[in-house]
């Protein structure tokens, strides 16, 4: 070997030691000490239920994985997600009084994007392997890279989607009555003309006049807007490289528009408590479109009055789509993010993550606390109910049936849920409430109307009329557009 190629095997092989020794060293710093344990500090959202849940998960995490590797997880709630929210901000801002920011925190992506430009969180992907990532639902870590450098940075634990829920037992009596077809309520256009069939025949079944009731209400609009423009073919929110771009379309948002706001001021669609559960326990509403993970609380009876009630049984469908339209339905549930403190500690905060998502302690988690599982071959009915028989695992059938639903659903449709970005939050506040509160308040001045002598009809076109909706779309396009300049 001549002088020259000897010099280059030599400076090769310091490379490769320096390299490799990069490497042990890398490995040796995430090495933890059972006799020595790291402990780190979660903070969630989760109550009932979904807290014991978690709390014994995180128990069996500390008595099991943790005991062996050097890891103990300490688990607090704190609140509603709205607490927990304002409390984790409170804290990575030093507010006074606030506490330490926790290693993890259970965060929807508009929070993890504000801690993001704090430089407060984690590329966790220097925690995980692209194989092990790779076993994700890949809308859900896709989600997770906030920024346009497409770190990843919001880990998915738990997730869930929209269902369809139904009374049954009402349903019943009114298909009888009337020979409806409950396949039509899986349509957006089909739910629209079966609440109008029921507003109808329940109002023939007395003597005073327009006093039918509503079918259907939902729970989160922001969904329905977002998730039916992408339907029709429109983004509304595109993010790229951190900067959004509003795209508005009136042909789109006057088929919303027809298919929400005409059938409320029609009074076939309600809204009454805080909840469209709160209504279909008292019998205002026979159907729903919600979280699956509020299954649990849809009714088992209807109350009449405080010593009447009846028992109800419940359907459950996916949620109903725009008809031969694009087949996307709504992504929801936080992620974690796990902020940046020592290597130690970093590495212990995702191993436990790791461990959440594996098979059986997601699916338990997913069992009890009405959430999906986050990976793709556990989003598989026979891999859930085979956890379930092995575990023995109880849940009630409205539940199951929910599971069904969203899984088939999360299977079948493109799932979505947009970037964040800045004014992300006040903009998903003006799809929640514009087109609601339009349509409250223009019922009040129907039902005004109707009481001092004008006929429904009359007092309605009053409002259903094209110049009615080209308002509210320049104020809802306005709004929009301001949330999204600040």
């Amino acid at each position: 070997m001549n002088r020259s190629g000897f010099v280059k095997l030599i400076i090769t092989s310091m490379i490769v030691l320096l390299l490799t020794g990069c490497d042990l060293k890398k490995e040796e710093s995430y090495k933890l000490d059972p006799e020595n344990p790291t402990s780190i500090e979660i903070w969630h959202y989760y109550n009932g239920q979904q807290k014991m849940a978690f709390d014994k998960l995180v128990k069996e995490f500390n008595d099991t994985v943790g005991a062996e590797k050097g890891i103990i997880v300490e688990a607090f709630s704190q609140g509603n997600v709205v607490d927990l929210s304002e409390k984790v901000l409170d804290s990575a801002n030093k507010k006074v009084g606030s506490e330490e920011v926790p290693n993890v925190f259970a965060a929807y992506s508009d929070t993890a994007y504000e801690m993001d430009k704090l430089e407060l969180l984690v590329d966790i992907s220097k925690y995980i392997s692209k194989d092990e990532l790779n076993e994700y639902i890949e809308e859900y870590v896709d989600e997770g890279r906030l920024n346009s450098d497409n770190k990843f940075k919001l880990f998915p634990i738990a997730k869930s989607t929209e269902i369809l829920m139904l009374n049954k037992t009402d349903w019943d009596k009114f298909a009888k009555a009337t020979n409806s077809n409950i396949n039509d309520i899986q349509t957006i256009e089909g739910l629209v003309e079966t609440s109008k069939k029921y507003y109808e025949w329940t109002d023939s079944l007395t003597k005073e006049p327009n006093d039918g009731k509503a079918f259907f209400g939902r729970d989160a609009l922001a969904n329905y807007i977002i998730i039916g423009s992408k339907q029709l073919g429109v983004e509304i929110f595109s993010v790229k490289d951190g900067k959004v771009t509003l795209n508005l379309d009136e042909k789109v948002m006057k088929k919303l528009w027809d298919n929400f706001y005409v059938p409320y001021i029609n009074g076939y669609f309600a809204s009454y408590g805080k909840f469209r559960s709160d209504d279909a326990k008292t019998g205002d509403i026979l159907a729903l479109v919600g979280s699956s993970s509020g299954a649990s609380y849809f009714p088992g009876e209807v109350m009449l009055n405080d010593n009447e009630s009846y028992k109800i049984e419940t359907s459950v469908f996916q949620a109903p789509r725009f008809k031969d339209k694009e087949k996307y339905a709504v992504q929801q549930g936080a992620g974690m993010a796990v902020t940046k403190s020592t290597k130690e500690e970093e590495y212990a905060s995702v191993e436990f993550l790791k461990w959440f998502t594996d098979k059986e302690s997601n699916i338990k988690f997913s069992i009890a606390s009405g959430y999906l599982p986050v990976k793709k071959k556990t989003n598989d009915l026979n891999v859930i109910k085979d956890v379930m028989n092995k575990d023995d695992l109880k849940v009630s059938s409205k539940v199951e049936s929910s599971i069904v639903s969203s899984i088939e659903q999360i299977n079948s449709c493109k799932l979505y849920t947009n970037k964040a970005f800045d004014g992300g939050t006040k903009a998903r506040q003006i799809l929640e409430y514009s087109m609601i509160d339009k349509a409250k308040e223009d019922l009040k001045k129907i039902n005004e109307l109707i009481k001092n002598g004008t006929s429904k009809e009359n007092a309605v076109a009053q409002f259903n009329n094209d110049e009615n909706f080209s308002e509210w779309f320049l104020n809802f396009k306005t709004e929009l557009e301001n949330a999204v300049k600040e």
